[in-house]
C-alpha cells in the first residue's frame, strides 16, 4: 500500500491561494483541513484531508 502524502502548510496555502492568517482564522472556526503537528513543530496536512476539504467546499457551494 503506498504511503500517504503529507503536505507542508506552505504547499497547502499556495494550493488554496490563502494567506496564513486567513487559514488560521478559518481553522479557529473549525472550517479548515486538519493539521498534523510533527515532533519538530512543523505542520503537515494529509493529501486525503485536503481533498476531502475541497470536496466539502464544492458541495457547500452547490
Amino acid at each position: 500500500m503506498p504511503r500517504q502524502r503529507h503536505l507542508k502548510l506552505t504547499e497547502v496555502l499556495e494550493e488554496i491561494d490563502m494567506s496564513r492568517a486567513a487559514f488560521y482564522r478559518m481553522r479557529a472556526r473549525g472550517k479548515a483541513p486538519r493539521l498534523i503537528k510533527l515532533p519538530n513543530g512543523q505542520l503537515r496536512v494529509r493529501r486525503s484531508d485536503l481533498d476531502a476539504w475541497w470536496a466539502d467546499c464544492e458541495q457547500q457551494a452547490a
